[in-house]
């Protein structure tokens, strides 16, 4: 037997290159874009799961740009995918995992959860060191990196000394039609959410005696039919008190709120729920807004009206202004102002880096934003953009030895060109196509390959459309494919089908690279309810699940590089160096349903960036 007697807790030391905090949706993608750039990265996150307001804990929906042609890719795609796959019946726990092991598997990414950030070491303007004490280990880290990024939602790397607001502006600051006459410190509230299950029996509800208890007369101006399909993201608090400083009061309220109006519910004289039964209910609520850090530029409602075209653009938004009300459901009237805004619009990288603290990006609904902006960029698709936004931007800083402002100053270009090329969609841009694929001849067994090379690499509703692009019968379209003739968006190939590049010349390729049909008009979320008879999702079907990938050499034979099965992704990388070859080949072998597998984008490199 061990006999121990200690006076202080250890304290352990970590060196990173980039240190996350917060691991939300922003905070997971900013991590593991930059750990996929070779940066040695951790993630800190003080919950014991990774997703934040889309985790087990909270149970809310990734919602982003409106309309059907809006939908995110990049890391967030790929995440969505990998949950259809491993977690078909879509619960929430497995949906934890499917974060964590995504995480946890990544090279040059260390995850530490149940791990609070407690103090932050500032010297001349940057960040030094963060401590953090771990709850389960019961010991203190401190985490040494050359940047730090702020994904926590909460803000608590303020303590730095970087600049913040909080509150809502007037109309006069920015010149917002939709912002409040005066400004004032409140902010949107907080939410606990509901889950409910159908069942074949009905058992009456029996509230807490600590519950608040509702009438018809007194019971909340709100949807109180769970047929909807909602998740009760009405039950909402705290918009007028402080959301960190009385979080907890805030949530007891909630907690009071929603036991009371579930029981009026589940057993009100109409029968309304009467087969439903709450299968979950959070003690977390999900928060909505407190600080907002002041970067090199503050995005505001206009802007966003006016489509955000900044020159730096590097995420878009496109859900509404949606400006809940602070008294929340103490409110009587509506509990949200919808005023639409442009879907999409772009987002700035001078809102994602602070403007007094010199190595610190933040993403998610703490950026550089008005209220009103900050009311349509808040929402997790687009938070997950941001997030893997800055941590491309963070592996170009690092990697050329520039600040967060550096890189505005000397790399946007670079850093627009790295997101596209990792499926990052960027309206109004086109991403480059290697010069290696430029220069081949383009072919296939089937129907016309010339599309893979249009640069945009998105087709959100599936159908296929007149584009322009250069005539494939002419010497020249051969092997260029910039021009002008209209064909469909994107190649489609039965079994058996292939595509192929050849050279005049045996060149070296380092890297083939895939964007396909993963359909993206496809509705992704999580449930908010559990009916009866529900079945499993299904990938896309259009999806190619089975794939080879074979090249030529001098001797004329082909051969297989590559060997793809069970495939899941949208977004595909395939590393190698080969020399002296003369051509490869994509070949359809299976899909997830469809007759024909559809591809968006094949091109091959010889570089691997």
């Amino acid at each position: 037997m061990r006999k121990e007697s200690i006076k202080e807790f250890k304290t352990h030391s970590i060196q990173a290159e980039f240190c996350v905090v917060g691991g939300g949706m922003a905070g997971v993608c900013a991590a593991l874009s930059a750990a996929r750039n070779g940066i040695k990265t951790v993630l800190v996150q003080d919950r014991p799961v990774l997703g934040g307001n889309a985790s087990s804990e909270v149970r809310m929906w990734v919602c982003g740009a409106d309309g059907p042609d809006n939908k995110e890719t990049g890391i967030l795609e790929e995440l969505m995918l990998k949950n259809f796959h491993e977690n078909p019946m879509l619960e929430y726990a497995q949906w934890d995992h499917v974060l964590y092991g995504t995480c946890m598997e990544q090279e040059n990414l260390t995850v530490m959860l149940n791990c609070s950030v407690m103090d932050v070491a500032t010297k001349i303007n940057k960040i030094q060191s963060v401590k953090a004490w771990h709850m389960t280990q019961q010991c203190y880290y401190d985490i040494t990196a050359a940047f730090f990024a702020d994904c926590s939602g909460d803000s608590v790397l303020k303590i730095s000394g970087a600049k913040y607001r909080w509150g809502r502006e007037s109309k006069e600051e920015y010149g917002e039609k939709f912002a409040q006459e005066v400004a004032d410190d409140k902010t949107m509230g907080s939410s606990i959410l509901i889950q409910l299950r159908e069942t074949d029996l009905h058992v009456p509800f029996i509230a807490p005696s600590w519950a608040h208890s509702y009438t018809d007369e007194t019971a909340p101006k709100r949807a109180l039919n769970p047929q909807n399909g909602h998740n009760f993201w009405w039950l909402e608090f705290g918009g007028t008190k402080d959301t960190i400083a009385e979080a907890d009061e805030i949530r007891d309220e909630l907690l009071k709120t929603a036991y009371g109006v579930w029981e009026y519910i589940k057993n009100h004289p109409d029968g309304r729920a009467k087969n439903w039964e709450i299968d979950w209910i959070g003690s977390l609520p999900g928060k909505r807004e407190n600080i907002r850090y002041v970067g090199d530029h503050t995005l505001i409602e206009s802007e966003v009206m006016a489509e955000g075209k900044f020159d730096d653009m590097v995420a878009y938004g496109g859900w509404p202004m949606d400006n809940h009300h602070p008294q929340g459901v103490k409110f009587e009237g509506d509990p949200t102002d919808f005023n639409h805004s442009p879907s999409p619009y772009g987002i700035p990288y001078r809102s994602l880096y602070s403007c007094n603290i010199d190595n610190l990006f933040f993403a998610g609904r703490n950026i550089s934003a008005s209220h009103m902006a900050m009311s349509s960029t808040r929402v997790m698709a687009t938070c997950s953009l941001m997030g893997h936004a800055i941590g491309h931007a963070a592996s170009i800083a690092i990697k050329q030895n520039l600040s967060p402002r550096g890189v505005y100053e000397n790399a946007i270009p670079q850093l627009q060109q790295l997101l596209m090329e990792k499926d990052c969609y960027l309206p109004w841009h086109t991403r480059k196509i290697p010069e290696l694929s430029l220069k081949a001849e383009l072919t296939a067994s089937c129907d016309d390959a010339s599309i893979l090379h249009d640069g945009t690499e998105r087709d959100t509703t599936n159908k296929r459309y007149g584009f322009l692009d250069l005539d494939p019968d002419s010497e020249e379209g051969r092997k260029r494919n910039n021009g002008v003739k209209k064909i469909d968006h994107g190649w489609w190939g039965d079994v058996g089908d292939w595509v192929a590049y050849t050279w005049e010349e045996p060149q070296t390729i380092k890297k083939f690279r895939l964007v396909l049909d993963s359909d993206l008009f496809m509705d992704k979320r999580m449930l908010c309810k559990y009916p009866k008879g529900r079945q499993p999702k299904q990938m896309p079907a259009m999806l190619l699940r089975d794939f080879d990938i074979e090249i030529v050499d001098e001797s004329g034979v082909w051969t297989k590089v590559f060997e793809v099965r069970d495939n899941a992704k949208r977004f595909i990388e395939l590393f190698t160096v080969k020399k002296e070859v003369r051509a490869c080949k994509l070949k359809v072998i299976r899909t997830w349903g469809d007759q024909k597998a559809h591809v968006f984008a094949f091109d091959v490199s010889e570089n691997e960036e």
